[in-house]
């Protein structure tokens, strides 16, 4: 094979030539973690809420990232502080905000929308059910899915929000109560929810699937491993891999991962990973890669390595570090292709103010 096929083989001479590295870019203007991150549709990326001290009160100040200058700039506070939340961008360009924990340490059933055009945040209809833990799912209808979560109890009690009319409605509910755990979206409609904690504190194995048609879910093929604080990405080639996360049965932390595959609703070990991590974070890259980086270890010690799955082979390859160790951050990949990670926890449990941009030098 000449060069020049190699070259316009994605899998080839491009992979083979490609070194990822980190560098740092502006810091945040607030110390977070257990925030939130979302890339909006002008290609910057909105920050969100938080804990800016170890076992903290939550606050509701917000920034802004800029791709172009590299810098953050704060934009309108959210009306109710808030960490555990969720963040989801929605079809008509503004962001919906939900539940969490708020400053006072209660869980909160608010919700809130930004509207990047006025940079302003505005109450929308709340939760029937106050929860933080939870996931939040855009659906192909536009309509939010939040489901599970935790209030003193883990739930398994799901709703949905529509934008048109900017109220909740209770819908199906989980066969399994749990928090922390991953919700996807498949190539179907559907979302497929794996793992987290349950009521008896135990990870779960299980997995299930939600219907937007019916507005039910289905048991599926369990995890090979119960796990919680994993992370769950969706392939190009529509299969889901998951990745790390927490064994509450012994307190061990994972290195093993796996794929479920829609056509059959089984699932599958893949190459485990070169350190076992949870509260780590997962980001799809342009070329179908996935980038794991951070977390804490078996240790609590948080980590600076990163690895990046490839699906071709199924294998982990370590890569470039972060200059920061951290836990519980956020990533987001830009428009440009960069991840930008923000935030999040070291190994002395202080909270980070210090991003960095990780991105492909040939």
């Amino acid at each position: 094979m000449g060069l020049a096929a190699l070259h316009s083989d994605p899998t080839g001479l491009d992979n083979i030539l490609a070194t990822w590295i980190w560098r740092g870019t502006d810091s945040l203007n607030r110390e977070r973690y257990s925030h939130t991150a979302t890339l909006l549709q002008n290609g910057m990326v909105l920050v969100a809420g938080g804990y800016d001290t170890n076992n903290g009160p939550s606050f509701a100040s917000a920034e802004l990232y800029d791709p172009a200058s590299r810098r953050w700039t704060a934009t309108a506070s959210l009306n109710t502080a808030r960490a555990t939340h969720t963040a989801t961008l929605l079809q008509n360009s503004k962001v919906l905000v939900a539940g969490g924990i708020d400053g006072n340490d209660f869980v909160s059933a608010s919700t809130e929308l930004y509207d990047p055009a006025t940079g302003t945040w505005t109450a929308t209809g709340s939760l029937n059910t106050a929860r933080y833990g939870h996931t939040a799912t855009l659906l192909q209808n536009g309509k939010v899915l939040v489901a599970g979560g935790a209030n003193g109890n883990f739930f398994a009690s799901a709703e949905l929000y529509d934008p048109a009319s900017g109220s909740w409605t209770a819908t199906g509910s989980l066969n399994t109560a749990r928090a922390y755990h991953t919700a996807t979206l498949l190539q179907n409609g559907k979302v497929l929810v794996a793992g987290g904690i349950d009521n008896n504190v135990i990870s779960s194995a299980s997995a299930e699937l939600y219907d937007p048609a019916s507005g039910t879910w289905t048991a599926t093929g369990s995890l090979n491993d119960g796990r919680a604080a994993h992370t769950a990405t969706l392939l190009q080639n529509g299969k889901v891999l998951v990745a790390g996360g927490l064994d509450t049965s012994n307190y061990f932390v994972l290195t093993s991962a796996e794929l479920y595959d829609p056509a059959s609703g089984i699932w599958t070990a893949t190459g485990s990973l070169n350190k076992e991590r949870y509260y780590h974070i997962a980001t799809l890259l342009q070329k179908g890669n996935v980038l794991i980086a951070g977390g804490w270890d078996s240790n609590f010690v948080s980590s600076a390595s990163t690895e990046v799955y490839d699906q071709a082979n199924g294998t982990w390859t370590a890569t470039d570090s972060l200059n920061t160790a951290r836990a519980i951050h956020t990533a987001t990949t830009l428009q440009n292709g960069k991840v930008l990670v923000a935030g999040g926890q070291d190994s002395n449990y202080s909270v980070l103010i210090k991003a960095e941009l990780g991105y492909h030098r040939r």
